[in-house]
């Protein structure tokens, strides 16, 4: 059944020791559950977003969904996830403010959580998404599929609970948030604290810190597209009707002021904040022995595949997963000239190691029956 739906999961207690005392999850699915001879359901793919996507990952706009799906191309009849054989979930992230719970949301006594909301980490999210696939009565994934902030999270499912997925499609992400990625991601969340809107996360009644996610917008989106895409794109030229030499904008300005609008209307500051900081904080390999010790223990079938002009999360991160996952044949490298962004836009390229992914996922689950028998 298409459309957003919602689970009440209860209390949930986080990494850092706080509980947050209910926690309510909007997903949406796309085909029917299969269950095989184990009674068990076998078909189900877990689709994870990024910083700023939900779980609308394909469809049309609709009322209180501003924006059509982000991965439109990878759901549909005869798609790499046919909903004629797959069970595809998409969920929003813990922390997000597309109907999951996050700083937006009411607390018990009816106010927005604002300032309150308790510090989340990658591993909370995905503790969250364990609690919703109960509550669908999925005991195991026959894939998870993720980039960036996403990848993490399907990172987090192999390692932090190996006996609920098959197989893994991980795309433009690290085992780590790096120093780079770090210092780029604290520069946005200044530019949302410093505005004077922002009142410490609490100005849910009042006006909000546009300005602040306008501007952390603008640094983000730079980083997800490539210098050469935007010399081609852009260079120096004005944006038409305009003369940067007297008040108007150069082409380059224009688009950011465009994507920065375009996030503003349709997302909370609270929530960027809250899921940047979750991004900081991850790492595959904390209290595990290290990064490489972790990725050692994944025992699900895994493709790799960075994209050639990222520079936000460059190729030789994603060759260090697939050199320390043991059940990654290789490093897939997916050209194009969008940057990070282009494990978005390329869904041919996606699709293709996504088919690849569930052929793989097919066969772990055979291997898990015939070890069973």
């Amino acid at each position: 059944m298409e459309g957003r739906r919602f689970a009440e999961l209860g209390p949930v207690g986080l990494e850092l020791g706080e509980t947050l005392p209910a926690v309510r999850v909007a997903y949406e699915t796309w085909g029917t559950p299969r269950r095989g001879s184990s009674g068990t359901i076998d078909n189900a793919v877990l689709i994870l977003h990024a910083l700023t996507g939900d779980s609308h990952v394909v469809g049309q706009r609709r009322p209180g969904q501003p924006t059509p799906g982000w991965w439109n191309g990878l759901v549909g009849p005869g798609r790499a996830l046919d909903p004629a054989h797959w069970f595809v979930v998409a969920s929003n992230v813990l922390g997000g403010c597309r109907g999951t719970t996050g700083p937006s949301s009411p607390d018990p006594d009816g106010r927005a959580w604002g300032s309150r909301f308790p510090r989340i980490t990658i591993r909370d999210q995905v503790h969250v998404e364990t609690l919703l696939a109960d509550e669908l009565g999925i005991d195991q994934y026959a894939a998870v599929v993720g980039g960036s902030m996403g990848g993490m999270r399907a990172l987090e499912w192999l390692v932090g609970h190996p006996d609920r997925v098959d197989a893994a499609l991980i795309l433009a992400t690290s085992a780590e948030a790096t120093a780079d990625q770090i210092g780029l991601q604290t520069a946005q969340l200044h530019a949302i604290w410093q505005d004077p809107a922002w009142r410490g996360g609490d100005y849910y009644d009042g006006e909000r810190p546009t300005a602040g996610l306008g501007l952390a917008r603008r640094l983000a989106h730079l980083s997800y597209r490539a210098e050469a895409e935007l010399a081609h794109r852009f260079g120096r030229r004005p944006q038409p009707g305009e003369d940067p030499f007297g008040g108007g904008r150069y082409a380059i300005q224009s688009y950011l002021d465009h994507h920065a609008d375009k996030l503003v209307a349709r997302f909370d500051a609270g929530s960027y904040v809250a899921l940047t900081e979750a991004m900081n904080s991850h790492d595959i390999g904390r209290g595990r022995g290290g990064g490489a010790a972790a990725l050692s223990t994944v025992r699900a079938s895994v493709v790799v595949a960075g994209i050639d002009s990222d520079r936000l999360y460059p190729l030789h991160l994603q060759a260090e997963l697939a050199e320390a996952i043991g059940t990654c044949e290789r490093l897939d490298v997916i050209r194009s000239a969008h940057g990070h962004d282009g494990f978005l836009i390329e869904t041919d390229e996606v699709g293709r190691l996504l088919r690849r992914t569930l052929t793989l996922s097919v066969g772990q689950h055979s291997r898990h029956r015939a070890r069973a028998g």
